[in-house]
């Protein structure tokens, strides 16, 4: 076993660390950057269908606000704790510069199994946390978002409680809404069609016809659905999909959007007609042209990157591969898509979305789908120049483009 550090926190500072030092800027700016300028943590209490009272922790976490308001999903896992918000928080802030949005980085999470939760009782915890969290959020401050165990359900009835808070509705304080209380055409399947794009223009960039792409993909979510929904559509051939009760293969592909009225009805991929069982640690190390990781974080660690085969790795979730798994696939040749650009196809809507809510200017579905490719195909151009100019991978060049955003923002405000 390796000694590599797999706390989120420690790997996302170590990505700061490098593009700081490539870009040749002043310490301080790492220095401001390591840490996030805010973390708020609460204790959140709940009263459970058997009468006994139940106190849940969560935290905020405010990463950087130099480009605008923080922004950022709220996650739901039992295994959530202060480190990996406060990186996930860093990695907002560099999704949303790599893209140009005018946001700085925000996250947010609740240590609790939410499947073990009556309905009751987890809109009773979504609106205890909102109610917690109130003072530090808004359309101008904080714009939370669903993420890992949320969904649009949970941000209505955040929305609604933020508003009786307000005293007037204020829909423009969250996104990932349902559409009916402001939410955004093409919001839900948003990250998993810009991994799918973000996989196409890779495929372009290494000379591999798409239609002729085979896919392996971890994980089957929201976004790792739809990741595999759009890499279908696009004329990728996902012939293995893991999720967490299983996986499924089968050579000859796999029919998507059959796969996802399957797990509609048993609620995983596990024993899809015309399918052989797999495993995740079978499934990274499939000969593919294209894996796609959209599970959680540290799945690509040391001891296990030099197992993989495939061409490319794009990553849908966040944090998917440790900067020591890093190191090795890249002495492999192997091309990989980072979070930041891959699976900001999210944010970018999110971001039409708050913009849909301020402006009361509702957009189509194509109008929303064209703005994300379009966006989406540009940072993915800007990182891959800045790459071969640099000479380094996507990751890194990712991390320099999103810092000297910042950076220049920080020193705009006279901050350094």
């Amino acid at each position: 076993m390796s000694t590599e550090s797999l706390n989120p926190l420690v790997n996302a500072q170590k990505q700061i660390k490098a593009a700081c030092d490539l870009l040749g800027l002043d310490p301080a700016v790492y220095e401001m950057l390591k840490e996030p300028m805010r973390v708020l943590e609460v204790s959140i209490p709940v009263r459970m269908d058997d009468g006994s009272l139940r106190v849940f922790k969560g935290w905020r976490s405010q990463h950087n606000d130099a480009l605008g308001p923080t922004k950022g999903g709220i996650r739901f896992h039992q295994n959530v704790n202060l480190d990996e918000v406060k990186a996930l928080s860093m990695w907002m802030t560099f999704k949303c510069g790599v893209l140009g949005l005018p946001y700085g980085g925000g996250k947010g999470g609740v240590c609790v199994d939410p499947t073990k939760l009556s309905k009751r009782e987890l809109e009773q915890l979504s609106r205890g946390y909102i109610r917690a969290i109130a003072t530090i959020v808004g359309p101008e401050l904080d714009i939370p978002a669903p993420d890992v165990g949320t969904n649009a359900e949970i941000m209505a009835w955040m929305v609604d409680e933020y508003s009786k808070i307000k005293g007037y509705n204020s829909f423009g304080v969250i996104t990932g809404k349902p559409l009916i209380l402001g939410g955004s055409k093409g919001r839900t399947d948003a990250t998993g069609y810009g991994v799918a794009l973000t996989a196409r223009e890779g495929a372009k960039r290494l000379g591999m016809d798409f239609n002729k792409c085979t896919v392996a993909l971890q994980g089957f979510g929201n976004v790792g659905s739809y990741s595999g929904l759009y890499l279908h559509r696009l004329g990728g051939k996902v012939i293995a999909v893991t999720d967490v009760f299983g996986g499924i293969y089968n050579k000859d592909g796999i029919d998507i959007e059959k796969l996802m009225e399957h797990v509609k009805k048993t609620g995983s991929v596990v024993n899809f007609p015309g399918t052989t069982s797999i495993n995740n640690e079978q499934l990274l190390s499939l000969d593919v042209d294209i894996l796609a990781l959209c599970a959680l974080e540290n799945q690509i660690t040391a001891d296990n990157a030099d197992t993989i085969k495939a061409k490319m790795i794009v990553e849908g979730a966040n944090g998917p591969v440790t900067p020591e798994a890093d190191k090795i696939l890249d002495s492999k040749g192997i091309f990989v898509c980072p979070d930041i650009l891959t699976n900001a196809g999210g944010v970018m809507v999110s971001y039409f979305e708050w913009v849909q809510n301020l402006t009361n200017l509702y957009w189509s579905e194509e109008e929303v789908k064209q703005r994300q490719e379009e966006g989406m195909v540009e940072a993915f151009k800007a990182v891959y120049d800045l790459a071969q100019q640099y000479k380094v991978n996507m990751r890194t060049a990712a991390y320099m483009i999103s810092i000297k955003r910042v950076y220049e923002a920080m020193k705009a405000r006279g901050w350094v």
